[in-house]
């Protein structure tokens, strides 16, 4: 895993440009301490950059790697698993390697199959490949959005980087914030593709950007080379229940032995879910070494999972590291930091506490750990999916249920689940109804409109960013479709790339030089997993039945029993230490002067929202609270660290 960054330029090359590109590769040293390597060619107008994570391939893995026959060069950020096979198999097709890293067979794949080289390709990964033969250049994002990837384009150069910040660091890319972006990010959803930066998009999961030169200017197509697909409903596959729990079991098995491949030591995070847990055992089960295992623990009880996750270290062996995360960890430096590793906001400090996790993990020399991430958005995890289940399903229907799913995820009311039902006509029309998911953040979007300031409110114009996000999805992967793979899909677009593999995932990972590697998230797991039926997915209200099931003898039986619990950091409101911390965050970022000079909100109505904040006695409204303010400070922030500074500054 490392770092990329780079330009192609081919009308009119600013020889500056050699420079510019090694101050945008210094904004990756995070991502890459172990070697910085390039390709500048002024004749073609290319620069690229990479900075080195060793973890395949440790003496030749260097990149940029070429094909001089081809005239290409690559550079690329993550881990292609099953490489040793399809090196081989190319390798008897007459290709010729010169490392052994996985990186390489994207190339070899490349002069095989052209643009459908991406089918072949399995893992999580970022990466950018100059076809100078053909005069073109390819930007390719993996299926998930697991690895970043950023780019801005003008009719002359395209730009691009695993970080904003690198692209930042280029004097010819501009740098403002988009007022849309900001509505989205203090709801907490955005659009997917856009940042919070005019001008600068993510490139989507599953897509790659083919960049070519067309009568003095550069052409560009976006290009979708794969979706998740759900069967139309009631065309599930007809397999026994039995033969849906050895499918997934031998699915997972295969992901999770394919990610413990590596020439440096492999650990797993381990928290007190089923995800982590399953991961856990099976990685105990198939490497011959005890696992070591890395869990975070909080200071409140009510959010707090060690002790599950210790009776799982417990019963597979493995060497477990608690990290104990206390109330003042979570805010001041801590927060910031977490923020400019982002690039965007968070409604919770669970980003914080994963980044403190992942500097204890290095602290350790791993550079890699298995991590669960990805099962609840394929095996029916999360509650508002049990709830559109109990309400839009008529052979699920059940008031009961619902009122017990609202009572035993009380303590995560105002974030995980909303506590009335909120509809919007968009999501009515695009899908039959609006999904439980997003109805929590439509309420902090209430919350947000009346804080906005006049002039805010004018450069919005009649924007709805509801709307918004509901008009980004593709329809024809909703029509015909169960009620819930229709909640599925809608977060899997927005949700899990947006704050599960961003803030929660590879850039506070990767702020401290480690690669996690979702097993879950391989595409043959979730291909899979997509055509089980609803009713394996979530039976009787059990979510994640059929898992829990293929994971049922390496499980606990306290953890085979358990509901999904949402892993979250105690909101600020729960602890006097917390809301101290909380408050001097505020005291720096949203004092009446930073609010003025950044005019998104209104000073009154902000000033109210303290107030009610800190007399409130209601843990939904101040959970709702704790959101906006978490957002709010974030802003104000990379606002900060972003425009009003030098954005070399950073943290290192």
């Amino acid at each position: 895993m490392c770092g990329i960054a780079g330009l192609w330029s081919p009308f009119n090359y600013d020889h500056d440009n050699d420079k510019y590109v090694h101050q945008m590769s210094a904004q990756l040293l995070h991502r890459g301490p172990d070697g910085r390597g390039f390709h500048i060619d002024a004749n073609e107008g290319i620069a690229m950059a990479h900075t080195r994570l060793s973890i395949i391939d440790l003496d030749t893995g260097n990149q940029p790697i070429h094909d001089r026959y081809a005239r290409l060069t690559l550079t690329a950020n993550g881990e292609f698993y099953d490489y040793k096979r399809i090196r081989g198999l190319l390798a008897a097709d007459g290709f010729d390697f010169v490392t052994k890293s996985d990186s390489e067979i994207a190339l070899k794949l490349y002069r095989k199959h052209g643009l459908g080289f991406v089918d072949y390709l399995r893992g999580e990964f970022a990466f950018s490949l100059f076809d100078a033969a053909n005069q073109q250049l390819i930007l390719v994002r993996d299926r998930f959005g697991i690895r970043p990837l950023f780019y801005h384009l003008t009719d002359e150069t395209v730009y691009y980087g695993s970080e904003i910040k690198s692209l930042l660091a280029h004097p010819h890319v501009p740098r403002k914030i988009s007022a849309k972006s900001q509505l989205h990010q203090m709801m907490q959803v955005m659009v997917p593709g856009d940042t919070l930066f005019e001008n600068i998009h993510a490139l989507k999961p599953g897509h790659m950007l083919i960049i070519r030169q067309n009568n003095n200017r550069l052409e560009v197509e976006e290009k979708c080379y794969w979706d998740a697909d759900f069967p139309h409903d009631g065309e599930h596959a007809p397999r026994t229940d039995e033969a849906h729990i050895e499918a997934v079991r031998e699915a997972l098995i295969e992901s999770v032995a394919l990610r413990l491949e590596a020439d440096v030591p492999v650990a797993c995070y381990l928290s007190g879910g089923i995800d982590s847990c399953s991961i856990l055992g099976m990685a105990s089960s198939i490497q011959q070494s005890p696992v070591k295992a890395f869990t975070i623990s909080f200071d409140d009880t009510r959010y707090d999972e060690a002790a599950i996750a210790t009776e799982m270290a417990d019963r597979c062996g493995a060497d477990q590291d608690i990290l104990n995360v206390s109330a003042p960890d979570l805010y001041g430096q801590h927060f910031e930091k977490a923020i400019w590793h982002s690039e965007r906001t968070f409604y919770n400090t669970l980003g914080v506490a994963k980044m403190l996790m992942s500097r204890h993990v290095t602290d350790h020399q791993f550079k890699v750990v298995i991590t669960g991430e990805g099962s609840d958005e394929f095996f029916g995890g999360y509650a508002p999916f049990k709830r559109d289940m109990f309400i839009h399903d008529p052979s699920y229907h059940s008031e009961q249920m619902d009122a017990q799913l609202q009572a035993s995820n009380q303590v995560f009311s105002g974030s995980v689940l909303a506590e009335k039902t909120v509809s919007h006509p968009a999501f009515e029309d695009l899908m039959g109804f609006t999904p439980s998911w997003i109805q929590p953040w439509m309420l902090v979007l209430e919350q947000v409109r009346p804080l906005l300031s006049e002039t805010f409110l004018e450069e919005l114009g009649d924007y709805d960013p509801v709307n918004a996000i509901a008009h980004s999805l593709d329809k024809t992967k909703l029509d015909g479709r169960h009620p819930l793979d229709k909640a599925q899909y809608t977060w899997i677009k927005t949700m899990l790339e947006g704050q599960i593999l961003s803030w929660g995932g590879d850039r506070v990972d990767m702020a401290n030089s480690l690669e996690s590697r979702p097993a879950f998230l391989d595409h043959h797991v979730t291909e899979l997993a997509a055509t089980l039926p609803p009713h394996v997915r979530i039976r009787n209200g059990v979510e994640k039945w059929v898992l829990r099931e293929a994971m049922k003898h390496l499980l606990p039986e306290v953890l085979y029993q358990r509901e999904k619990f949402a892993f979250m950091a105690p909101p600020a409101h729960t602890d006097q230490q917390k809301t101290q911390a909380i408050n001097a965050l505020l005291d720096k970022h949203l004092s009446p002067e930073r609010i003025a000079q950044t005019g998104m909100l209104n000073p009154k109505a902000f000033k109210k929202l303290l107030e009610d904040y800190r007399t409130s006695s209601d843990h939904t409204l101040q959970t709702r609270q704790d959101i906006i303010l978490n957002h709010a400070i974030g802003l104000h922030a990379i606002d900060d660290m972003f425009l009003q500074h030098s954005v070399a500054g950073g943290f290192r």
